[in-house]
């Protein structure tokens, strides 16, 4: 079992030097870096996170996810979550955001994001990871109309439960604002990614709706929709079943 991790907040505004040294070794490491939104076809990360969605909801190994995802306000759906370092290490992948009516139980057409986090110890080597982030509470929602924030600083963040119980985690965690799921070549465990930062993908937002709109246009005011996204919402309802 993976211990949980989390990410420290580097003031690399300050040392210019170490946004070279993490795309070296995301390159190095990764082969092609971390995959975010430019590169990305919008439909294809859509039909992933669907799979992701349905295979967390099917494992055996994640019964606490499955029973609490329909106490989810929101899902971060991130298919691949690639990490790579070298002392210096950046993990971060591209997801899509839904949120569920709480009143009919279905859920919004997806939002595009991009998480990205850094971290520094003694670290070497490459891994890809499934992760979703769930919110919990109506503050971390209201955080997920904005374009950018921080978690663990503009809202709180905690590796989730796995197992059939609430091992791996306390009271205090099950409070946080997201709790964060993942699992990489049958390992299960939250990793908290605090000091991570959530951030809109305006370029695929843009791209998948034919028009620029903001996150709130999509999730909230729901002013456009795409039906090929009827997939992976569909799933999300069978979810919370």
């Amino acid at each position: 079992m993976k211990a949980s991790q989390n990410f420290t907040s580097i003031p690399y505004e300050k040392f210019p030097w170490l946004t070279t040294i993490l795309t070296v070794s995301l390159w190095l490491f990764l082969g092609n870096g971390v995959a975010l939104a430019k590169g990305v076809d919008q439909q294809q990360l859509v039909d992933n996170a669907r799979h992701t969605l349905e295979s967390f909801t099917d494992d055996p190994h994640l019964t606490w996810f499955q029973s609490h995802v329909k106490d989810a306000k929101a899902l971060l759906i991130i298919p691949q979550s690639l990490k790579g370092a070298f002392i210096f290490g950046a993990e971060g992948g591209s997801g899509v955001l839904i949120i569920r009516d709480t009143d009919s139980n279905d859920w919004s057409n997806p939002a595009f994001y991009v998480l990205g986090g850094l971290s520094f110890g003694f670290q070497w080597g490459g891994q890809a990871s499934e992760v979703i982030i769930m919110a919990r509470t109506d503050g971390a929602v209201e955080k997920l109309y904005t374009s950018s924030f921080k978690l663990g600083g503009d809202a709180s963040i905690a590796a989730g439960p796995y197992g059939a119980g609430v091992q791996g985690s306390t009271s205090a965690n099950l409070n946080a604002d997201f709790l964060s799921f993942s699992r990489s070549k049958g390992a299960f465990a939250g990793i908290s990614f605090e000091g991570a930062v959530i951030y809109a993908s305006d370029d695929s937002n843009k791209a998948y709706y034919g028009k620029a709109v903001r996150p709130i246009d999509i999730l909230l005011k729901k002013s456009v929709s795409n039906p090929h996204a009827d997939g992976l919402r569909q799933a999300a309802k069978k979810a919370v079943q």
